[in-house]
């Protein structure tokens, strides 16, 4: 019988009766039984009889594997070094030559001259060959046999690593002493085991110590503990070894600590399908680019969100000075949208999944559709940023139906995978660039603003081809899925591997969307002359006109009111949805001119706007007295040729802001109001002259305009122009003498 089919009863072997795991705390054999003992403390006698006749009786699996020891997995030709394999290897030689009379164990493969006259199975017996193999050894060089491991080996030796190579194989050739089990202090015990803990607990909420204090904490404890035992603490080298394999080298600040030790909720996730848990980040640019407007070096944050499961950029985002909860809500939008084909993208770029056409998405999208996986989001896994945490955020994942699941606080390694992201795409695309700024300020370049050369614009689109071109085919190495380790794969990949595991569901959203993740104002009343007051400015159009005086059906928390969004990044509109047709209708501010463009402005701009008026004393009746305050505010009052001159590089960074803004917002918005509209393509890469004196000219358009209109409320109708001096001289003889006159005469004749 085999070793491993024996039922070990030893002290403190494991074994398994009718489903339930019980111990072996004593034996005693000349009762012919054993004492077992549960986790729980329950005892239970029985005889050896019993336990070999019982079917529901087995080793535990900890002792039933051949090779292993109690608490130890078994042992495997691979945990040997490759030094001690090849010595293994030799031993295995020397047996299969006694076993067999052919150091490879095989007749077919003979080596010269074997088999030996004394290792010939034929004429020799297995004892025969055991000495005489101990004979050979003993005849070997000592220094050699010692290098070997072969200087003590005797009869039984040769019996024993006879036995353990039946079981094992090759690791049962190996030495004890090559494997032996690792970890554990002896001295160690359960008393001073508590003592370590009861210390780790007091020592984390005070403030940082060193080891030396810990230790005479410990010391403390175990005296005030337990003052009846006579208990040994260990020295200061092994409580040291200890606290370091438990809790870590403590290298991390007191309150981070404290945070890493707080109960996880929801436990460990297994993300097996794309759109699972997606992973949101922000982080400053790397790289100084260029403004649109002014031509100035800028500095940009770019907002990334992966998917945990395929490792795929699904969508970015690049905000100048920062980003914002409603950049962050189109971000998750442009997760769940495809990503339209882009001028210059060739066709090795398209939609490239197998078991779902390119001409099906394109289809149900509405254009072409590049290589990057779109799906609703589940999860949403963030950091404890202002961005991240706010109530329009919490809106937006209540349309989108998915979960923010914030990670720990300053724990990065929470959402370690787009943290890694920034990290590669540092390496790979940004280190290249010109104006790269690095990561430490002491490695920076001489100069990096003036070595930018790449726009906002020029930079979105290389990120977005970088993505689509390299990232998503690029083989991700040690992040192989759980099914295929030793598998070579890619983010676009795995997605379609999920095409056969988990199938696909195509969901495109509504342009209607885009109004949804919109901040929401309620009103009570819409005025019947100025239409709608959203944050201190007024809003009106003919959409209005059927709700005018009248308040809202709606029940609820907001009774009677009605909903208003608003896009922060453009307050020069906001948007007001039909209760009959559901249609949503742009409501421009009554302060506009109602010809021509005005600059565009956001909330910022509209804080210091009324805060400026109200300094002034300015009380005005309509948002008509405000636009002079608010062209001010913008710069229009400083002549076009002077503008970059004269403005300082934080009003030129504001005026920049405000116009990246803007365009993100109508590139977001539907080109069409009404549902059923596709989605609208990205800004051509086209580069584009500067745009400040356009800027300019929008400014002093709207002054002009805004003097039209007020004009145009004094008088109704066009007056007529004045006569020209003159005129009523000309239309008269001044010596032309009145009829009147000449009645006055005598008969005579005319005077002379």
């Amino acid at each position: 019988m085999r070793a491993a089919h024996v039922l070990d009863l030893s002290p403190g072997a494991a074994l398994v009766l009718d489903g339930t795991e019980w111990t072996v705390e004593r034996r005693e054999p000349e009762l012919g039984r054993v004492q077992l003992v549960r986790d729980d403390g329950s005892r239970q006698r029985v005889s050896f009889r019993f336990l070999a006749n019982n079917p529901g009786c087995r080793p535990a699996s900890t002792t039933s594997a051949p090779g292993a020891s109690r608490g130890r997995q078994p042992k495997n030709a691979q945990d040997l070094e490759p030094g001690r394999r090849e010595l293994a290897a030799c031993r295995l030689a020397h047996l299969l030559e006694v076993e067999t009379g052919f150091r490879s164990g095989d007749p077919l493969r003979a080596g010269p001259g074997e088999p030996r006259a004394q290792y010939d199975p034929a004429t020799t017996t297995l004892t025969d060959r055991r000495l005489a193999k101990v004979a050979e050894l003993k005849a070997m060089d000592r220094q050699q046999a010692k290098l070997l491991g072969l200087d003590r080996v005797g009869y039984r030796t040769l019996i024993r690593w006879d036995q353990r190579r039946r079981e094992a194989g090759l690791v049962g050739c190996a030495d004890e002493r090559w494997l032996r089990k690792s970890g554990g202090h002896p001295s160690i015990t359960e008393e001073i085991r508590e003592a370590i803990f009861a210390v780790r607990a007091e020592t984390l909420h005070r403030s940082k110590v060193t080891m030396r204090t810990r230790e005479r904490m410990i010391h403390q404890y175990v005296r005030e503990t337990f003052p009846s035992r006579d208990i040994t603490v260990p020295c200061y080298n092994t409580l040291r070894a200890v606290w370091r394999e438990w809790f870590g080298p403590g290298g991390t600040r007191q309150r981070y600590a404290r945070s890493a030790e707080l109960p996880i909720k929801n436990g460990h996730v297994l993300v097996h399908r794309p759109g699972q848990v997606v992973a949101l980040d922000t982080t400053v640019l790397p790289v100084v680019v260029r403004d649109g407007v002014f031509g100035d070096p800028v500095r940009t944050h770019l907002t990334l969100a992966m998917g945990v499961h395929t490792h795929a950029l699904c969508a970015f985002r690049l905000t100048v000075v920062s980003d914002k909860s409603v950049d962050v809500a189109m971000l998750l939008r442009d997760v769940m949208l495809p990503l339209p084909m882009r001028s210059d993208w060739g066709e090795e770029l398209e939609w490239p999944y197998p078991g779902l056409p390119a001409a099906v998405v394109a289809e149900f999208a509405g254009h072409k559709v590049a290589g990057l996986p779109f799906f609703t989001p589940e999860t949403v896994t963030t950091d404890h940023g202002s961005v991240y945490r706010n109530h329009h955020l919490v809106d937006v994942q209540r349309v989108l139906g998915c979960n923010i699941l914030p990670a720990r606080v300053l724990r990065p390694t929470d959402k370690a995978a787009v943290e890694r992201a920034f990290g590669a795409i540092r390496t790979l695309l940004f280190e290249q660039l010109p104006g790269y700024t690095g990561i430490d300020p002491a490695d920076r370049g001489a100069d990096p603003e003036g070595d930018a050369v790449l726009t906002i614009d020029e930079m979105e689109h290389l990120i977005a081809t970088w993505i689509v071109s390299v990232w998503q085919r690029r083989k991700l190495g040690e992040y192989a899925p759980s099914w295929d380790l030793g598998g070579d794969h890619s983010p676009n990949s795995l997605f379609a591997a999920s095409f056969a595991q988990a199938g696909f569901a195509m969901e495109i959203p509504s342009p209607d969307l885009f109004y949804e993740l919109l901040p929401v104002h309620y009103v009570q009343k819409i005025d019947p002359r100025r239409g709608v007051k959203v944050l201190g400015l007024w809003y009106d159009s003919r959409s209005l006109d059927p709700y005018r005086g009248q308040r809202s059906t709606r029940g609820g928390k907001h009774k009677g009111q009605w909903i208003i969004r608003r896009d922060p990044r453009d307050r020069r509109t906001v948007f007001f949805q039909d209760p009959l047709t559901h249609d949503w209708h742009p409501l421009p501010w009554t302060g506009l001119p109602p010809s021509g463009q005005a600059p565009a402005f956001g909330d910022a701009r509209v804080r210091e706007l009324l805060k400026k008026a109200e300094a002034h004393g300015l009380r005005p009746r309509t948002d008509d007295e405000l636009l002079p305050v608010l062209l001010e505010l913008i710069g229009s009052r400083i002549p076009v040729s002077q503008w970059k001159t004269r403005m300082p590089k934080a009003v030129r960074t504001e005026h920049t802001r405000e116009v990246t803004q803007a365009d993100a917002a109508q590139c977001d918005r539907p080109p069409k109001v009404g549902p059923g509209t596709a989605r609208q393509a990205p800004p051509s890469t086209v580069v584009t002259p500067l745009r400040w004196p356009e800027r300019a000219r929008e400014a002093d358009a709207s002054i002009d305009d805004a003097r039209r209109h007020r004009r145009e409320q004094a008088v109704k109708a066009r007056p007529a122009p004045p006569p020209a001096l003159g005129t009523s001289l000309r239309n008269r003889d001044l010596f032309l003498l009145p009829e009147g006159d000449e009645e006055d005469q005598p008969d005579g004749g005319p005077n002379k």
